[in-house]
């Protein structure tokens, strides 16, 4: 451990006192959402919520890509997130006008993947969902993503994602440690996925985190791990395999970035790394710097690859983009134990078979 890792470890343990607290109040309001002093509402149509115990990247918009690429064919569907980080308020519904800034990265992502899904975007779920289905009226399907510790709704489907490096299990209220809601939380859910996995975790391994995770009989407990896909210009789409590569310049600004970086290490001679904060929001000086980075680089062979979340906050810079080799770079969750089949069953089957259960007293 570096002496900065070190000493962010040492500081979120001064700060007990104030996860303390904060898991007080989250255990207050569960407990009243529990015994039906707060009200959670329920609608006619499938929820699927996608969401996790933990702030950082669990793989939650991967997950609602899978949902996506999963039920879009046969079913009309919409999704619904909160848009953070986003610069408006309320209710809105992507539209071809629609940027990052408008509906927020990943909301924008979906928009651009998914051309004929609804993507609507809300902080109050209990409001948006009526305002979705006024404007889209036929739509068979909701996915509401980042939705799983907001209760004022409640899903008819939920999974909670978790990651491998740090399992809900082992870790502990902010800002101590990195959980927003109760590990006890957990029991509300229907699918349980640990992600970010090795792809080639034993069976061994994973008996040992299914005895500690514990998954009620009811619940569906799956691995996965990254896949990355090959990387496409950012806007005129052409491909371009990492495997012809030398040196690449990773440019960054999500909450994890780790698995990137061994799949950067593990694929290139070597790889450097343009940082910036999650969700930033990206300057036209920052383009200036970054092409300034890629043209320091002496390799014959070499690109600059980013992620599709970073892709959708650099798009407003298309013109200066165009002649600049920026790639993006696709992933995706792979489920483990050939197991992808039976996950896509369970949700083929909710969705066919849905049925509005009564609400618990």
């Amino acid at each position: 451990m570096n002496f900065n890792a070190f000493f962010l470890k040492s500081f979120r343990v001064l700060l007990l006192p104030f996860a303390l607290l904060y898991g007080l109040v989250v255990t207050i309001r569960n407990y009243l959402y529990n015994k039906g002093v707060l009200r959670s509402a329920q609608f006619n149509l499938p929820l699927i919520c996608v969401g996790n115990l933990a702030v950082g990247g669990t793989g939650k918009s991967p997950m609602v890509e899978y949902l996506l690429n999963l039920l879009q064919h046969n079913y009309k569907i919409a999704t619904l997130s909160r848009g953070y980080k986003r610069k408006t308020k309320g209710y809105a519904l992507a539209n071809d006008l629609s940027t990052a800034l408008d509906i927020g990265d990943e909301p924008m992502q979906f928009h651009l993947k998914f051309p004929n899904v609804a993507v609507a975007v809300g902080e109050e779920r209990i409001v948006a969902i009526p305002q979705l289905l006024h404007d889209r009226p036929g739509i068979q399907a909701i996915i509401l993503d980042d939705a799983f510790q907001h209760r004022a709704v409640t899903a008819g489907l939920n999974i909670v994602l978790t990651d491998y490096s740090n399992l809900f299990t082992r870790d502990y209220f902010l800002p101590t440690g990195d959980l927003r809601d109760q590990r006890l939380s957990y029991k509300r859910a229907d699918i349980i996925i640990v992600t970010k996995c090795p792809p080639n975790l034993d069976t061994a391994t994973r008996d040992n985190i299914r005895k500690e995770i514990a998954p009620l009989p009811k619940q569906q407990l799956y691995f996965t791990a990254i896949e990355y896909g090959t990387p496409y210009h950012i806007i005129h789409r052409s491909e371009r395999p990492l495997q012809l590569i030398d040196e690449v310049l990773l440019v960054c600004g999500i909450a994890n970035p780790a698995p990137l970086q061994h799949y950067l290490g593990d694929n290139t001679a070597a790889y450097y790394q343009q940082d910036y904060s999650d969700h930033h929001i990206f300057r036209i000086d920052d383009l200036k710097d970054i092409r300034k980075r890629y043209d320091q680089i002496q390799a014959p062979q070499k690109m600059i690859v980013t992620t599709e979340k970073d892709a959708v906050r650099l798009l407003k810079f298309r013109q200066e983009l165009d002649n600049l080799p920026l790639y993006v770079l696709p992933v995706r969750h792979g489920f483990l134990f050939n197991e992808g089949g039976q996950f896509n069953r369970q949700i083929l089957d909710f969705v066919d078979n849905f049925q509005l259960q009564p609400a618990s007293e």
